[in-house]
């Protein structure tokens, strides 16, 4: 049975009908935007346009933008081309922030119960790291929606002299992101969680900050990111985001029919655990726990009855395994092969989550070992 109710909105968001229609109309128009002829210079004009319209969203001056391929070569643009630095990233990050340093380079730090930071431990490191440090910490999780106190760490990592990435990848769109309020140095984007269409990213680059490209050729990006930009991708990254800016607002509603979900989950099973929802979370994310019965089961079967779910983090070429986002906050290996994540968009109704609940709870009944006679 094909999924009719997609709630699987971190892993990618369905691509908005205007954005299908413009990307298809740039892509009949051609042109490279390093020409000076008339196609190149339309081309070349798009490419601005939508530069304009995520740096409204995100933010930040249009210059400070580089586009990217998509969210990960935008962080590993950010953590490679800063020269050698010791890096300290957060146990819950992205798996392309977590591998994206060199061997020997990398500093994992904790984060508490709640997904956030430990504060203290990152002010040690930073007085440990020999020399200026780069510090990337995700503004909010992929996994749990746990949104990081960037602002604060941003003061604490400058006044030890180090640079802050922010990968803020699964926020924009869904709250209000602002690159110059949240004091980081770079910020990774990504189109397609916002509707727009997938393979194209950006990453935001603080004006007058030196960045080495990793990425050789006819110096496109201001010699920042070589190669020929995805002139349909930018514009369609560019309409998604002020479609996306437009519906904050709706966004920030998902909030009452997420915690209604979760409220009926515990009512069922007060022994269900909904990780971060003790801290400020994405309105739209909720990572929780079937106990006793494992991520991949429950995602096999809510697909079956028509619901698209996930067990954590979409980026691992289908495999389910433990989280390492859960194991990072407490959790055991077990607890968190029990979790799926279940993300809400701009499509969902209360029905939606009505017929989330009734699966669950009939699932739940089904597999778990307190049921069994």
């Amino acid at each position: 049975m094909t999924s009719s109710i997609y709630l699987d909105y971190n892993a990618t968001a369905p691509v908005r009908p205007q954005v299908v229609d413009l990307v298809a109309e740039v892509m009949k128009e051609g042109g490279n935007p390093s020409s000076v002829h008339a196609s190149g210079r339309k081309a070349k004009g798009r490419v601005e346009d939508a530069r304009a319209e995520i740096a409204a969203l995100a933010g930040c001056k249009p210059q400070e933008i580089i586009f990217t391929s998509g969210g990960t070569e935008a962080n590993n643009l950010a953590l490679n081309g800063m020269g050698e630095r010791l890096l300290l990233v957060s146990a819950a990050e992205h798996d392309s922030v977590l591998a994206a340093g060199p061997e020997g380079w990398v500093v994992r730090l904790p984060v508490d119960e709640k997904g956030l930071l430990s504060l203290s431990a990152l002010e040690a490191a930073l007085e440990q790291g020999g020399g200026p440090c780069l510090v990337s910490v995700m503004l909010a999780n992929n996994e749990t929606g746990v949104i990081q106190p960037i602002f604060e760490i941003a003061e604490l990592v400058h006044a030890k002299g180090g640079l802050l990435h922010t990968d803020a990848i699964q926020a924009l769109g869904k709250i209000p992101v602002d690159f110059r309020a949240l004091g980081a140095d770079m910020m990774s984007l990504s189109a397609h969680k916002i509707g727009g269409p997938q393979g194209q990213g950006a990453l935001i680059v603080r004006e007058g900050l030196p960045l080495q490209s990793i990425q050789k050729g006819g110096g496109q990006e201001l010699g920042r990111r070589g190669g020929t930009e995805n002139v349909a991708g930018i514009a369609g990254f560019g309409l998604a985001a002020r479609l996306a800016g437009e519906g904050l607002a709706d966004y920030a509603a998902l909030a009452t029919l997420r915690d209604h979900m979760e409220d009926a989950i515990r009512a069922l099973c007060p022994e269900a655990r909904i990780y971060g929802q003790e801290t400020a979370r994405l309105p739209n994310t909720s990572a929780l726990s079937m106990p006793g019965v494992g991520a991949e089961l429950q995602v096999m079967n809510f697909d079956l009855s028509g619901i698209a779910v996930s067990a954590g983090s979409a980026c691992s070429s289908g495999k389910v395994k433990a989280s390492h986002v859960l194991t990072a906050m407490g959790a055991s290996d077990k607890e968190a092969s029990e979790a799926i994540r279940v993300s809400l968009g701009w499509m969902t109704t209360q029905s939606d989550m009505d017929k989330f609940v009734q699966v669950w709870d009939k699932l739940y009944r089904r597999k778990s070992p307190k049921f069994a006679a």
